[in-house]
């Protein structure tokens, strides 16, 4: 059985099951051991982090009196919440000041899915050489060419205009080695969504594009054997990586020519809602929106991308335990908005419906967050692979609805992303 527990009625003994937020704010390369070195209780009440859950069939249970939450309350209370959703009205938010300059409006056509899946292939392959080459130009100490990188987040914002869950889907396919860079063009897709979905207006959409496209430049400065290192960071190199988005405000602010607001979300990218993050401890509204933005923006790719050290989870599964973190972490109006952006089951969540079959998610309805496109693809009740076939959840003759999220490590399909994006190989 599993609980959710505060960190300072962590004991020895204990079995950790999980930290309740991202693997970017522990020093652990894995989470599911017991406890039984001091040092390692230390570590953990030394992080951001505050809960975590524990397993008391493996280990020690809670001391009596503490306070605790099973799994099966965080679970109800998340499906209650998500259930809700659709009928929550619009965020409303103050935009950054000052405007921006406003930009000609390009094609913003809708596409198909499928279109523009080809299409943001190519984008990403562009935006992937141009953010190798700022993040080589800022380790050699040059500046940041803010126009190069406009025309970049141009590309990325009329393809997310045109269909949002390609470009967003294909980004979060990257390898281990490609992290550091695809996740910059994530991000930016990601924020361009958010921003459209909040009713920000072309000039703020692009700012907050340019913000997530340049708010890990910071990176640019830790040696990549710490970036990539396949297991448990030193104190002294965890102290390195929290150092990126110092290193990244100096970098865009010596260049003289960033915004204001882009600066800002560079800077406080990692702060929580609830003051614990850094580098500043900002709490709440102090915290500004395009940072607030970034800050769910960032983890959601981080959490949702393979790691040297760690395998990416599920994107339906990446959002429900984002929703556990909400009131320490997120903003939750600004979390609203961005899983009404990318859905409560984005694209290729791995998925079961009421026939037994299972099927990874296609596309998003343009109704119902809870109905998307579905291709389905494999019989439980036969345990076999069946010809693909598309369903659409949305279309009121449909019988079928999703009963469970699954989890793709244990069915480890070898084809899961080609089946949804329709590109074989590496896509991009």
């Amino acid at each position: 059985m599993l609980k959710r527990i505060d960190v300072d009625h962590l004991t020895l003994g204990m079995y950790l099951q999980a930290f309740c937020g991202s693997w970017m704010e522990h020093p652990f390369w894995r989470t599911k051991f017991v406890l039984t070195d001091p040092k390692d209780l230390d570590l953990i009440r030394a992080t951001t982090i505050r809960e975590v859950w524990i397993d008391i069939t493996l280990g020690k249970d809670v001391a009596s009196g503490a306070t605790s939450v099973s799994r099966d309350e965080v679970d109800a209370s998340i499906d209650t919440a998500l259930s809700r959703l659709e009928e929550m009205p619009p965020a409303v938010v103050q935009p950054p000041a000052p405007a921006p300059p406003s930009l000609p409006t390009n094609d913003h056509t809708p596409t198909s899915m499928q279109v523009e899946l080809h299409k943001a292939a190519a984008i990403c392959s562009q935006a992937k050489q141009a953010v190798v080459s700022m993040f080589s130009e800022a380790r050699m100490g040059k500046a940041v060419d803010a126009e190069s990188a406009s025309s970049l987040v141009t590309e990325i914002s009329d393809s997310v205009a045109r269909n949002p869950g390609a470009l967003i889907s294909l980004a979060r396919l990257k390898t281990a080695d490609d992290y550091t860079y695809m996740h910059s063009v994530a991000v930016c897709a990601l924020m361009v969504a958010l921003a459209r979905q909040l009713g920000l207006s072309d000039a703020h959409t692009r700012t907050a594009g340019m913000a997530g496209l340049l708010h890990d430049l910071g990176k640019a400065a830790i040696p990549m054997s710490v970036l990539n290192k396949p297991g448990k960071l030193t104190d002294a190199e965890f102290t390195v990586v929290r150092s990126h988005p110092v290193e990244g405000y100096q970098m865009l602010k010596e260049g003289g020519s960033v915004e204001a607001a882009v600066l800002d979300a560079c800077l406080h990218h990692h702060e929580k809602i609830d003051g614990t993050g850094y580098p500043d401890k900002l709490k709440g509204d102090k915290i500004s929106l395009i940072a607030r933005m970034a800050a769910i923006c960032d983890v959601y790719d981080a959490v949702t991308s393979d790691r040297p050290y760690k395998r990416g989870w599920d994107p339906s599964e990446s959002i429900r335990r984002m929703a556990e973190w909400t009131n320490d972490h997120f903003d939750a109006r600004l979390f609203q908005a961005f899983v009404k952006s990318i859905g409560i089951y984005p694209v290729g969540s791995l998925v079961r419906l009421t026939s037994g079959r299972i099927g990874v998610v296609t596309e998003q309805a343009t109704k119902s967050l809870v109905t998307p496109i579905v291709k389905v693809f494999y019989s439980t009740k036969s345990d076999l692979r069946i010809l693909p076939e598309v369903v659409d959840l949305s279309v009121p003759q449909c019988s079928e609805k999703i009963v469970a999220r699954e989890d793709p490590d244990r069915w480890r399909f070898p084809d899961l992303s080609e089946l949804w994006s329709g590109i074989p190989g590496q896509p991009w």
